[in-house]
């Protein structure tokens, strides 16, 4: 994680120390700010490069919720996550959060191993997003030709290597690539390789997510099955239509932020991909197809 730059914001200075004995063993440059208005001031100085935000969320002067309205209003700031750490849990509180843009949402006291966690997962989400939307830039003059396609995809490699083709067909690469991403990935983990909710959250915190995926990948019960994403070029929209192989699930509970859920380090691409990268989102059956619009001009 060398050259990341933290921005952490909290009014107790205690807090501040806690955060940084947590980190210090992440190679992690951390600026430590008790004044939110200060540290504002920082972010959003010219040449500022903060790669994550630490963030309290009830602070005298600017609460944490304006700081984070600030941060994701800001252009600059559009792909930078935000971790917001709190004692406000409360469900509308939790979910005001995650809609506002927080990444995660950590509730004090937490242990060392919980920060460490969602930092590492916040910090490489991001790298991956920006490398999916420099790929996709480059495709995205030679694939307006392009009128309809089928792809079959088997792992996480594959999911890399198709989005940016895909998303370079939309008018907004940038918007449509994490949703794709989250989406395709459900669909080779979820779906083909039947991993559960739960192991998932387990696997995230202990860190071998991927390496439960190569793993399950060499399985008798799994080897050989893919999932396809079918692209069409409608005169208004253009659609992606992903079909798995597994048993489906309880897609329903998935397309709205759950605050019981906020504290665990995945469940939220599926909403998020609803909410900021598509027009619309379907899923259907038991939940092994969902289709995906984009419309073809950008609003406004």
């Amino acid at each position: 994680m060398s050259g990341n730059h933290v921005l952490v914001v909290d009014d107790e200075a205690i807090n501040l120390m806690l955060i940084e004995d947590f980190l210090e063993q992440e190679q992690l440059a951390l600026e430590p700010f008790s004044d939110p208005l200060a540290a504002w001031a920082r972010m959003s100085a010219p040449g500022s490069d903060f790669s994550l935000v630490i963030l309290d969320r009830m602070m005298p002067g600017m609460d944490g919720m304006e700081f984070l309205r600030r941060v994701k209003g800001d252009g600059r700031f559009a792909d930078v996550p935000v971790i917001m750490q709190t004692a406000a849990s409360a469900p509308e509180q939790v979910r005001e959060g995650l809609e506002a843009g927080a990444y995660y949402y950590l509730t004090k006291p937490y242990a060392p191993e919980a920060l460490i966690s969602i930092v590492r997962a916040a910090l490489e989400d991001r790298r991956a997003r920006a490398s999916l939307r420099t790929r996709a830039a480059r495709l995205e003059e030679a694939q307006k030709l392009l009128r309809g396609a089928e792809y079959a995809f088997a792992t996480l490699e594959d999911v890399a290597c198709l989005v940016p083709v895909l998303a370079a067909m939309c008018p907004d690469p940038d918007r449509v690539a994490p949703g794709l991403s989250d989406l395709m990935v459900n669909a080779v983990e979820h779906g083909n390789l039947g991993i559960s909710y739960r192991e998932k959250s387990l696997l995230k915190w202990d860190g071998d997510w991927e390496a439960e995926i190569r793993r399950r990948l060499d399985l008798p019960q799994f080897r050989g099955r893919q999932a396809t994403i079918r692209v069409e070029h409608g005169a208004e929209a253009i659609s992606f239509r992903i079909v798995d192989q597994g048993d489906g699930f309880d897609w329903q509970k998935f397309l709205e932020f759950d605050p019981e859920r906020a504290f665990d380090p995945n469940g939220r691409g599926i909403a998020m991909a609803r909410l900021t990268s598509f027009a619309s989102l379907a899923y259907e059956g038991r939940g092994n197809i969902v289709t995906a619009t984009v419309a073809r001009s950008l609003p406004g």
